[in-house]
């Protein structure tokens, strides 16, 4: 039976963080970088944090973020995490409340691709940010997402597993099947069934439950 697997990208997958990046690009990166704090450890609501984020970009032009998510790099051996988990037959999906096109230019410079990704969009027109977001993850419901994707798959949710780390990422780890905490801020940690700290060990787990095996999820 087939199992859907899906990572938080911002902390999980990435080791940098898309919005601070942004923010580099305009000279706000501290205001940012509060602000995503503040969200990951739950003492702002995460659409609030997230547009306010956004508003500090307003005027950035395209081409400087296009250099910004240049600039994103994966974890060492999350490409190869993720195609191992595809070649094993499972749905893998990233659910992320940053950037399509961030994740997009990030994966495609590796030869990844998932088979979902669930994430919001930068508004840009006229060749500039607008200091506005839309997407299915403004306000959060990674939970929704979670279920949505499931239930399109034809995977009931105990046999999902969810890898994250911020308070965004929650909802979903507290509906998934398994939920893996990775780095997780305090107030996630509790509702983890597991914590790693690093890509290999979360690899060794992946390997150690078998789901790495080619056909495992046939």
């Amino acid at each position: 039976m087939s199992t859907l697997v899906a990572f938080d990208f911002d902390g999980a997958l990435s080791r940098t963080d898309m919005s601070v990046l942004l923010g580099e690009e305009k000279d706000v990166a501290n205001e940012v970088r509060g602000l995503v704090e503040q969200g990951r450890r739950g003492e702002v609501e995460f659409g609030v944090s997230l547009r306010q984020q956004v508003e500090l970009l307003d005027g950035l032009s395209d081409a400087r973020v296009a250099a910004a998510f240049e600039r994103i790099r994966l974890r060492d051996g999350a490409a190869d995490l993720l195609d191992d988990l595809r070649g094993a037959n499972h749905h893998v999906a990233v659910i992320s409340g940053s950037f399509r096109r961030g994740i997009e230019t990030a994966l495609e410079r590796e030869r990844v691709a998932p088979d979902t990704i669930v994430a919001n969009r930068l508004v840009i027109e006229n060749g500039a940010v607008t200091g506005e977001v839309d997407g299915p993850l403004v306000e959060g419901g990674k939970d929704e997402a979670l279920d949505r994707l499931a239930g399109t798959e034809g995977i009931d949710l105990g046999r999902t597993v969810v890898v994250g780390n911020g308070a965004t990422d929650l909802p979903m780890l507290k509906v998934a099947g398994t939920a893996i905490g990775f780095d997780p801020v305090p107030v996630v940690e509790p509702h983890c069934d597991v914590v790693v700290h690093s890509l290999r060990r979360l690899r060794l787990y992946f390997d150690q439950h078998g789901m790495l095996e080619p056909g495992e999820g046939d």
